[in-house]
């Protein structure tokens, strides 16, 4: 059984804080851009319509409500996080939509699913596989809950490779956001972000990751210059 440790009581706790200025940063800190990355992450999910689907880190369900907008209000997603506020304007947004009866939510670390084998035909997760504190039983416990031929879709940071974009963006990443971020929530949470991103495997690393834990195989996909990555593994 998977007991939370203090780094998932201190991530859980960073998240709850900034939960009510969160969408507004993410919209203002990435000029409106993380929409399109969850878009095209969201495109890779399989069935093109309907199925059931797991949502990680799933937090105010930006990627779950997506979900819904293309595969139909005949889909089912169960989101999980461990952030209870976070999650609670998750609810709001869904109930507006009118999709509490299909979008469930569960209070659970990624490294301990609630859920049997293969029940779901997809699991994704959107710029929340760094924060967990075990990305390994992580990645085997979303890979154990997708059906075999489902997919598994991760959206990650990443660090650009260009040398003069990678310049330009390291500065505004380490120097500029977390300012920008301190002046609308808690400063440490987006002094956080750059932190937990340069501490992230490269993407050949993360990809073997995934195939060691259950994929049989990975497309990696940079997306803006490599800003972030798309992975789709399928179990």
């Amino acid at each position: 059984m998977y007991r939370l440790n203090d780094r998932n009581r201190l991530i859980g706790e960073m998240f709850s804080s900034i939960a009510p200025r969160y969408d507004l940063l993410n919209r203002l800190l990435s000029l409106g851009t993380d929409r399109r990355w969850r878009r095209e992450a969201v495109a890779w999910i399989r069935p093109e319509t309907g199925g059931v689907h797991l949502d990680v880190a799933t937090g105010t369900a930006d990627v779950a409500l997506e979900i819904f907008r293309q595969k139909g209000n005949g889909a089912f997603v169960a989101g999980v996080d461990i952030s209870a506020a976070m999650m609670r304007i998750g609810r709001g947004k869904a109930a507006r939509a009118g999709l509490l009866g299909r979008l469930a939510f569960v209070l659970a670390p990624g490294e301990a699913l609630p859920f049997r084998d293969g029940a779901f035909d997809s699991a994704s997760v959107a710029f929340g596989i760094r924060n967990l504190a075990d990305r390994e039983r992580g990645l085997q416990e979303m890979c154990r809950v997708v059906r075999g031929g489902g997919r598994v879709v991760i959206l990650e940071f990443s660090r650009p490779r260009s040398s003069l974009f990678g310049a330009a963006y390291r500065f505004y990443f380490t120097r500029v956001l977390p300012r920008l971020g301190g002046l609308f929530s808690k400063r440490s949470a987006y002094a956080y972000l750059p932190d937990s991103v340069h501490a992230f495997p490269d993407s050949e690393s993360f990809a073997r990751m995934m195939r060691d834990a259950g994929c049989s195989s990975v497309d990696v996909r940079p997306l803006t210059f490599g800003i972030v990555t798309l992975y789709v593994g399928t179990r």
